[in-house]
């Protein structure tokens, strides 16, 4: 099986950002269309890593999209430079960051063969903050997946109960040692994503924290940071069986 990884500029004004779109060879000329899931990347910036995500979603079938939030080519390298990357997104999630996630939506559905109608995402770390906000926004998804991402909502949104329902189906594939999403924010979630009448679940894995889906996240030396294979291998299934529910791929 030969997948096919094409680089996309888009736009946002004047800069200049750059997907990665992947998909099975053919998939351009069998005249027909195929559900599209975006991959947002973590604080770093669009690696190796979310790409690989992509082509794994196109061998099951997806046309698989890494997004790029903070500009082609701009990946963090250290600690320190990743958190600056990932500060003014942070500081401005209804502002900036929804409308580069808007953008990449935007972008995937001027693809001739990606049916527009079955549109979703899946984010590791900061991606998992993305695609939660994408469907607190209303940007047309049928479903997402947050993996080892924060769940807290974006400073300024109406309470929960003001707010209109959700209508994207949610997945949260969580570490249930995350040090950085203590029980109580789960609590506070899963009642916003009752309170919005969302179809959504959550599923947490014992002895794993925070990165469990990354190879060697325990060399950045933070504590409750490292990969675990059996939370990953495990979540890797749900999101399959998830998505096997949501999507109809025509043969």
């Amino acid at each position: 099986m030969t997948i096919i990884r094409k680089p996309v500029e888009y736009h946002d004004g004047d800069y200049v950002l750059e997907g990665m779109l992947c998909y099975k060879e053919g998939t351009d000329t069998a005249n027909r269309r195929l559900p599209c899931v975006i991959v947002c990347h973590a604080f770093q910036g669009r690696s190796e890593f979310e790409v690989g995500k992509a082509v794994a979603l196109a061998e099951l079938g997806y046309v698989g999209f890494a997004l790029d939030m903070y500009g082609k080519g701009v990946c963090g390298k250290t600690m320190e430079e990743n958190r600056a990357l990932l500060k003014p997104f942070i500081d401005d999630r209804l502002g900036l960051t929804l409308r580069r996630l808007k953008l990449a939506v935007e972008e995937v559905k001027k693809v001739p063969f990606v049916d527009s109608n079955q549109l979703g995402a899946i984010g590791f770390c900061f991606g998992g903050v993305c695609v939660l906000d994408m469907a607190r926004a209303g940007l047309g998804l049928k479903a997402v997946v947050s993996l080892h991402g924060l769940l807290d909502r974006p400073k300024g949104t109406p309470e929960p109960a003001d707010s209109p329902h959700i209508e994207t189906k949610v997945q949260v594939l969580h570490g249930y040692d995350d040090p950085m999403v203590p029980p109580e924010q789960l609590v506070t979630f899963m009642n916003e994503m009752t309170a919005r009448k969302a179809d959504w679940q959550l599923h947490s894995y014992g002895n794993a924290g925070h990165g469990f889906t990354k190879p060697g996240a325990e060399k950045a030396g933070i504590a409750g940071v490292a990969y675990e294979q059996n939370a990953d291998k495990r979540s890797w299934q749900s999101l399959k069986n998830f998505f096997e529910e949501v999507f109809t791929v025509s043969a």
